[in-house]
């Protein structure tokens, strides 16, 4: 689509909520739902980006607005399912699945996953099993619940960037260290690629392993930025 506006701008909205305006005009999601958002550094920050667009709208450039339109568009309209979905990851989540060889593997797990495990169940009562290799392992129904009934507490922008999060990593608990500010997204995304650095380390890495990496990268830290902008 060729950029069709001159001037985008932030703007006012219903309920102390603000808008972004392409020439005077508040623009909708996909689904034709007013963009109304929860603070003004968002709605500048969105609309940075409908202002760096040159000649053509690209999307994969706009990843705030994508965020915004998700929670709008998808979780208001499907929450308990993206609810069951993101806590759902707690079945099989990343820092639960370990290696059993070699030792230094082991080792680079335990130190940065354990800790976090740990740090879960204390917040918020939600113990994990661990175990060794990618089989499933049967995780308590209560922990599962526990998961499920943080994730349900929070408001639908939050969820599209803890779907986000998770989703990329695996990992509903680094989702959630990232939300609580218990950790950085660049640690939460170094944690979740400790296999694919040793292999890499080990091995070498092909041109397209690392583009995707570097990509996900950036998607992780996009939804960080966007949690970020939620919060006042």
């Amino acid at each position: 689509m060729k950029r069709f506006y001159k001037k985008a701008e932030v703007g006012p909205s219903e309920e102390e909520r603000f808008s972004v305006l392409l020439d005077a005009r508040p623009i909708k999601t996909p689904a034709k739902i007013p963009l109304e958002l929860p603070t003004e550094r968002l709605a500048r920050a969105i609309a940075d980006e409908w202002e760096a667009q040159i000649d053509t709208i690209d999307p994969a450039t706009m990843p705030l607005m994508r965020y915004a339109a998700t929670a709008l568009d998808r979780v208001s309209a499907h929450r308990e399912a993206v609810i069951d979905e993101i806590a759902a990851y707690g079945k099989s989540d990343l820092l639960c699945h370990r290696a059993d060889s070699p030792v230094e593997l082991v080792a680079q797990q335990d130190d940065v996953w354990q800790p976090l495990l740990e740090w879960a169940a204390e917040a918020y009562g939600a113990k994990l099993t661990v175990t060794a290799g990618i089989m499933p392992v049967d995780q308590s129904p209560k922990s599962l619940e526990a998961l499920r009934t943080v994730v349900s507490k929070l408001n639908d922008m939050t969820l599209s960037g803890l779907h986000g999060i998770t989703s990329i990593t695996g990992s509903v608990i680094l989702g959630l260290a990232v939300v609580e500010n218990h950790m950085e997204a660049v640690a939460a995304w170094d944690a979740s690629q400790i296999d694919e650095r040793f292999q890499a380390d080990q091995w070498g890495e092909d041109e397209e392993a690392a583009t995707r990496r570097a990509n996900h990268k950036a998607a992780v830290l996009d939804a960080a930025r966007f949690l970020a902008l939620i919060s006042d």
